[in-house]
Protein backbone atom coordinates (compact mmCIF):
# COMPACT_ATOMS: atom_id res chain seq x y z
CA UNK A 1 0.00 0.00 0.00
CA UNK A 2 2.87 2.36 0.76
CA UNK A 3 4.41 1.72 -2.69
CA UNK A 4 1.08 2.44 -4.38
CA UNK A 5 0.83 5.73 -2.51
CA UNK A 6 4.40 6.65 -3.45
CA UNK A 7 3.88 5.93 -7.17
CA UNK A 8 0.25 6.43 -8.13
CA UNK A 9 -1.19 4.48 -11.03
CA UNK A 10 -1.40 6.18 -14.41
CA UNK A 11 -4.51 6.89 -16.41
CA UNK A 12 -6.53 4.03 -17.80
CA UNK A 13 -5.93 3.23 -21.49
CA UNK A 14 -9.65 3.81 -22.03
CA UNK A 15 -9.13 7.46 -21.01
CA UNK A 16 -6.80 8.02 -23.98
CA UNK A 17 -9.10 6.68 -26.73
CA UNK A 18 -10.13 9.47 -29.11
CA UNK A 19 -13.79 9.95 -29.81
CA UNK A 20 -14.93 8.42 -33.13
CA UNK A 21 -15.27 10.83 -36.03
CA UNK A 22 -18.91 11.58 -36.71
CA UNK A 23 -19.66 12.21 -40.39
CA UNK A 24 -22.71 14.34 -40.86
CA UNK A 25 -25.20 13.11 -43.48
CA UNK A 26 -24.64 14.91 -46.76
CA UNK A 27 -21.26 16.33 -45.76
CA UNK A 28 -19.37 14.16 -48.27
CA UNK A 29 -21.26 15.54 -51.26
CA UNK A 30 -24.10 14.33 -53.43
CA UNK A 31 -24.14 10.64 -54.27
CA UNK A 32 -24.76 11.38 -57.95
CA UNK A 33 -21.92 13.95 -58.30
CA UNK A 34 -19.34 13.51 -61.11
CA UNK A 35 -16.42 11.23 -60.40
CA UNK A 36 -13.33 12.66 -58.72
CA UNK A 37 -11.10 10.18 -60.59
CA UNK A 38 -12.17 10.19 -64.24
CA UNK A 39 -9.01 8.41 -65.47
CA UNK A 40 -9.30 5.51 -62.98
CA UNK A 41 -11.21 2.40 -64.10
CA UNK A 42 -14.16 1.30 -61.99
CA UNK A 43 -12.38 -2.01 -61.38
CA UNK A 44 -9.28 -0.37 -59.86
CA UNK A 45 -8.33 -2.32 -56.74
CA UNK A 46 -10.32 -5.41 -57.75
CA UNK A 47 -8.62 -8.69 -58.61
CA UNK A 48 -10.10 -8.55 -62.12
CA UNK A 49 -10.43 -6.02 -64.94
CA UNK A 50 -8.28 -3.02 -65.80
CA UNK A 51 -6.51 -0.98 -63.20
CA UNK A 52 -4.25 -1.88 -60.27
CA UNK A 53 -4.87 -5.20 -58.50
CA UNK A 54 -5.16 -5.51 -54.70
CA UNK A 55 -1.50 -6.50 -54.39
CA UNK A 56 -0.33 -3.43 -56.32
CA UNK A 57 -3.01 -0.92 -55.33
CA UNK A 58 -1.47 -0.32 -51.92
CA UNK A 59 2.12 -1.23 -52.70
CA UNK A 60 4.82 0.67 -50.89
CA UNK A 61 7.65 2.06 -53.02
CA UNK A 62 10.43 -0.53 -52.99
CA UNK A 63 13.42 1.79 -53.52
CA UNK A 64 14.57 1.91 -49.91
CA UNK A 65 13.04 -1.27 -48.52
CA UNK A 66 15.57 -2.51 -45.94
CA UNK A 67 14.30 -6.10 -46.02
CA UNK A 68 14.50 -6.28 -49.80
CA UNK A 69 17.98 -4.74 -49.77
CA UNK A 70 19.12 -7.25 -47.13
CA UNK A 71 17.71 -10.19 -49.10
CA UNK A 72 19.47 -9.00 -52.25
CA UNK A 73 22.76 -8.60 -50.39
CA UNK A 74 22.45 -12.05 -48.84
CA UNK A 75 21.66 -13.59 -52.23
CA UNK A 76 24.69 -11.91 -53.81
CA UNK A 77 26.96 -13.13 -51.00
CA UNK A 78 25.43 -16.61 -50.65
CA UNK A 79 23.44 -17.53 -53.77
CA UNK A 80 21.06 -20.42 -53.19
CA UNK A 81 17.75 -21.66 -54.51
CA UNK A 82 16.10 -21.03 -51.14
CA UNK A 83 17.21 -17.40 -51.02
CA UNK A 84 16.17 -16.93 -54.64
CA UNK A 85 12.71 -18.31 -53.85
CA UNK A 86 12.40 -16.11 -50.76
CA UNK A 87 13.48 -13.02 -52.68
CA UNK A 88 11.09 -13.80 -55.54
CA UNK A 89 8.13 -14.36 -53.20
CA UNK A 90 8.93 -11.17 -51.27
CA UNK A 91 8.91 -9.13 -54.49
CA UNK A 92 5.90 -10.95 -55.99
CA UNK A 93 3.72 -10.71 -52.88
CA UNK A 94 4.67 -7.09 -52.24
CA UNK A 95 5.63 -7.47 -48.59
Amino acid sequence: MAAQKAVPMGASPADNVPAPVQVQPGSLGRLDRPTERPAEPVTAGASFGPGPTPSTAFAVPRDNDPVLNELRALYQAYPSDDLADLLESYVREGY
